[in-house]
């Protein structure tokens, strides 16, 4: 009869165990899937904080240089690599031991050609006229302006990371850009491996 008690003890500590690590999987999935945020400027603050410090400015913001080294350019912010510029030369023998920056770091030339960094200000030459469909498919597949069967981003866009976000953080990310000052900017298309000289 002892190896009973023994038992049941054992299957109720099991029991407890069990209920642990479905209740905290449970907070886990009841994070990701929180009530979306009601209050517009509430979303677009969000969306602030969660651009800054998730490195967006890093590749979509022209940089000037300071005293302090590259740092954004505040009329330019997330407006990707300018169109004024000059486009980059790009020796192909580097490529085989480097991933190369342009000096404003908009533009990444590395073993997948050359990708520039796209504009994701509210004007129409940004994300102004994309719908939040959109945006969800572009960072959540990997999609070229959210478009379905458009061509893969590019490195270093690291969308597979981003993608793990809550839809929350990328509804908020999608509000506070929609927010942003506009800047005409259009981004020149990614040059092919087989085009660098």
């Amino acid at each position: 009869m002892h190896w009973l008690w023994d038992a049941l003890n054992l299957l109720l500590i099991l029991l407890i165990a069990g209920s642990g690590f479905l209740i905290s999987c449970d907070s886990a999935k009841s994070e990701k899937l929180a009530p979306p945020l009601e209050d517009t400027n509430e979303l677009i603050a969000r969306g602030e904080y969660l651009v800054n410090t998730s490195a967006c400015h890093d590749c979509h913001s022209p940089k000037i240089m300071t005293p302090n080294g590259p740092e954004p350019d505040p009329s330019r912010l997330l407006s990707g690599h300018p169109s004024s510029s000059p486009i980059p030369i790009v020796r192909k023998e580097a490529l085989t031991d480097w991933i190369l920056f342009n000096q404003d770091l908009t533009a990444i030339a590395g073993p997948w050609g050359v990708s520039f960094a796209a504009n994701l200000t509210s004007d129409e030459t940004g994300t102004g006229n994309w719908t939040e469909e959109q945006f969800f498919r572009a960072i959540r597949h990997g999609k070229y302006k959210g478009l379905e069967g458009g061509r893969s981003l590019l490195p270093p866009m690291p969308w597979q990371v981003y993608r793990l976000m809550t839809d929350n953080d990328l509804r908020a990310i999608f509000n506070y850009l929609k927010s942003t000052h506009p800047v005409s900017n259009v981004v020149p298309a990614p040059i092919a491996p087989d085009k660098i000289s």
